[in-house]
């Protein structure tokens, strides 16, 4: 009997080349299987690339068309009652009284291809849309678009009445629209917004980026003392047929602003009927000759100098002629005055006399350190710069003493003459209110000076050309300034800016008020004069009648003087996060809040800013 020892199974390697053999045959059929696997492999890859591309661009697709609220709306934004952000916060005065503030409405759009008759929807709309016509209407219902705005900012009654229309595409997004509660009230110092809430003029573009991030603005000016401010100015432009006019209140202390008019002005909620001429800021973009004025500054700089003091002689017998100009004085004397003399009687000669005593150099250096060679920094995009002269010879100096020959804003002359009488320190002016961190000011005269200049102003109202100006009690200083305006060649002598600017009590000066006017006409009443004394002087005094009456300040005694003064006013409590709008269902049920301004009078739990110890409460109403 035999035995057969079986074979060993074949090495590992060896029996898969033997199944590859069993499965391809040949060595060209086994090359053939490679390469068709190989393009199945790439196709399948090719095909999950593709499929995720796709998948992306459907979700996009789906996100814009449905989810987004953008500045296209969609067609759910309309069916839901259209849910939107609000975003920009509102401006507010001193008190916490609104000055401008966004509310909820709707705009209407609609795609052209969804119309199934262009012309009668346009016939439809422009029906109930009277400011729309019928032609701008069907010219925007091209079929070619997809989308259109019909209207934005709607009032309800306008959202109620398209809505009824029931046109197949016409379509409501919900936005925000910008509006001025006071209308034409601090036009130049708010500015206004877009259609799309973008700031484009005054405070409301110089904080675009704070109200778009939700932040409250709370400014320095008062709204009360604002709209007396602006009465006063419509009535001189209209008394004296002037072409313009501006004012400007300030606090001396601290530089901020409690008032500011130019005339003539704007209702920022018609933003597409606003003018250039009415759009102008006179207050900041002006530059103006000031006039005599300016003899506030060229006597401060002598006196601060240490040269010359109240009782210096100089001589104003005869005018100055040099080169071809002549210097000649509206009031003269023709005999020598000393300083005091100088400025009550506002001498042009006298005045430009101390300032070649003085030194060119002093001059423009004085000049330059209280701010009257650089554009002012406020809270305001459209400033100015002064305009003066690049080489500063004797004859410039020789008129600029009496403000001829350098032009300035009427804010610049408000913030000069704070620093010269509140001791001696200018401070940037400021349209909003300031805090205990708030930058100091910085010196520019002696508090010595500031006392002289205090009694020189007082003077010039009680002798000199600004008696129009005194309210008895008050101590009111100031200084007149009347500048025929510049033309080619010369001077036109019936062109006219008539500036006065007031500051009160002079005994511890808290106000400073300055009043222009542009082009003013005499009448009978003033003997037929349209300068400074005559016509701007009394808007002064009407103006410093309504702060007292305002602010409860009762006269003094002439012997004691007014005890310091405060401005009371409310703070605003910190920005709440932007407020998310309902639906125009849900505000229509009454769900939503109303939003309402902040009193004017301290309520229950508020507390107006306690003034400094000893010194006289002002009331804020």
């Amino acid at each position: 009997m035999k035995f057969w020892r079986k074979k060993a199974s074949p090495e590992p390697a060896a029996a898969a080349n033997a199944a590859a053999g069993a499965r391809y045959g040949s060595p060209q059929d086994r090359l053939k299987g490679d390469v068709q696997e190989t393009a199945r492999q790439r196709l399948v890859v090719a095909s999950a690339i593709f499929a995720v591309a796709f998948a992306a661009v459907a979700l996009r697709m789906g996100y814009v068309s449905l989810l987004r609220d953008g500045a296209e709306p969609t067609q759910r934004v309309a069916v839901r009652g259209g849910s939107v952000q609000s975003e920009r916060a509102d401006i507010v005065d001193r008190n916490g009284a609104v000055l401008a503030t966004s509310v909820p409405v709707m705009s209407s759009f609609v795609n052209p291809r969804l119309l199934i008759d262009p012309q009668d929807a346009a016939r439809k709309i422009a029906g109930v849309l009277p400011d729309l016509k019928y032609n701008e209407v069907l010219e925007k219902l091209d079929p070619e678009k997809t989308f259109v705005w019909i209207k934005r900012g709607m009032s309800p009654r306008e959202h109620d009445l398209v809505n009824r229309l029931g046109i197949p595409g016409l379509e409501f997004q919900a936005e925000e629209r910008r509006i001025y509660p006071q209308g034409t009230v601090a036009a130049h110092i708010l500015g206004y917004a877009s259609i799309d809430n973008a700031g484009l003029a005054g405070v409301e573009r110089f904080f675009d980026q704070q109200l778009q991030s939700g932040e409250t603005i709370q400014l320095a000016i008062d709204l009360r003392l604002q709209r007396m401010v602006e009465r006063e100015m419509v009535r001189a432009v209209q008394k004296f047929s002037a072409i313009g006019a501006t004012a400007v209140v300030m606090d001396a202390t601290n530089g901020e602003i409690l008032a500011m008019a130019s005339l003539p002005t704007y209702d920022p909620n018609s933003a597409k009927t606003i003018t250039n001429e009415a759009l102008f800021n006179r207050a900041t973009l002006g530059v103006y000759e000031q006039g005599s004025s300016f003899k506030i500054f060229n006597t401060a700089m002598a006196l601060d100098t240490g040269r010359v003091s109240l009782a210096t002689i100089y001589d104003a017998t005869s005018p100055i002629r040099i080169d071809r100009f002549t210097i000649n004085d509206d009031h003269p004397q023709r005999r020598p005055l000393n300083v005091s003399e100088i400025f009550k009687f506002s001498s042009n000669i006298a005045s430009a006399k101390m300032a070649v005593d003085m030194g060119i150099e002093t001059q423009r250096a004085f000049f330059d350190k209280i701010g009257f060679l650089k554009p002012l920094h406020t809270q305001l995009p459209e400033v100015a710069s002064p305009l003066y002269p690049r080489h500063w010879k004797t004859i410039n100096a020789m008129t600029i003493a009496f403000g001829h020959g350098i032009s300035v804003t009427p804010l610049h002359l408000a913030t000069g003459s704070a620093a010269v009488v509140n001791g001696g320190l200018l401070y940037s002016p400021s349209l909003v209110k300031r805090t205990a961190g708030s930058s100091p000011g910085r010196r520019v005269i002696q508090a010595r000076t500031s006392t002289l200049m205090r009694q020189l102003l007082r003077l010039n109202v009680l002798e000199g050309t600004g008696k129009r100006s005194d309210v008895p009690g008050y101590e009111v200083g100031g200084k007149t300034g009347t500048a025929e305006k510049p033309s080619r060649g010369g001077y036109r002598q019936k062109a006219l800016i008539s500036t006065f600017v007031g500051m009160f009590p002079m005994n511890d000066p808290k106000f400073i008020v300055q009043v222009s006017l542009d082009e003013p006409k005499g009448i009978a009443e003033t003997g037929g004069y349209a300068t400074a004394g005559m016509v701007a002087a009394p808007s002064v005094k009407v103006i410093i009648e309504n702060i007292a009456s305002l602010y409860g300040i009762l006269p003094s005694d002439p012997k004691e003087g007014l005890p310091p003064i405060a401005i009371a006013s409310m703070p605003i409590p910190s920005s709440p996060p932007p407020q998310q709008f309902m639906p125009v269902s849900a505000r229509h049920r009454g769900s939503q809040e109303q939003r309402k301004a902040l009193p004017v009078r301290p309520g229950p739990n508020q507390t107006a800013a306690a003034p400094a110890a000893g010194s006289g409460r002002v009331a804020a109403e």
